[in-house]
């Protein structure tokens, strides 16, 4: 029985290793800013344009069910948000025709952008290596990686992470 509550322990603590966020590379905190997307629509959208307040960049996929669970959260904290001057910008790691629907028919107020391959090397360079959706990250008015969290936000999370900004 020992042994058993001594591998449960490490394969719990390599796991909660593996799956933990890890230091953001300047790197891709510098490419993020300087990215051009497009948003499902085809209109250009320039991160530059959001620097300055706090921004909450979240990395989603229509075909990931956490994912959709958390977006009417995240709606619900940027109305409450936004006039505080906060942005929330969902970057869909998706096909284009499968975001466009999903925005029908479940329409989002913030800004959406595609990801693309691009957007998935921004997952791992932001602090997660194995690319798992969804993916937040929380950067400060002067641009940089304040929080990042590998899966689905909580309320907490979100209370914690709009006091820290």
């Amino acid at each position: 029985m020992g042994v058993a509550a001594v591998a449960g322990a490490v394969g719990a603590g390599a796991a909660a290793w593996r799956f933990a966020p890890r230091e953001a590379d300047d790197a891709a905190v510098a490419q993020l800013w300087a990215a051009h997307l497009e948003s499902p629509e085809g209109d250009a959208v320039a991160m530059a344009a959001f620097r300055g307040r706090p921004l909450l960049v979240n990395f989603w996929a229509t075909w990931c069910p956490p994912c959709v669970q958390e977006l009417p959260l995240l709606n619900a904290f940027y109305a409450e948000q936004r006039a505080r001057g906060w942005q929330v910008l969902g970057m869909a790691i998706d096909q284009v025709a499968s975001v466009r629907s999903f925005i029908a028919r479940t329409p989002l107020d913030f800004p959406v952008v595609m990801g693309g391959a691009a957007g998935l090397a921004l997952v791992r360079g932001l602090g997660n290596p194995n690319g798992g959706l969804p993916f937040s990250v929380l950067l400060g008015p002067n641009g940089s990686v304040t929080q990042r969290k590998i899966g689905e936000l909580s309320r907490d999370d979100l209370r914690a992470w709009s006091a820290s900004a």
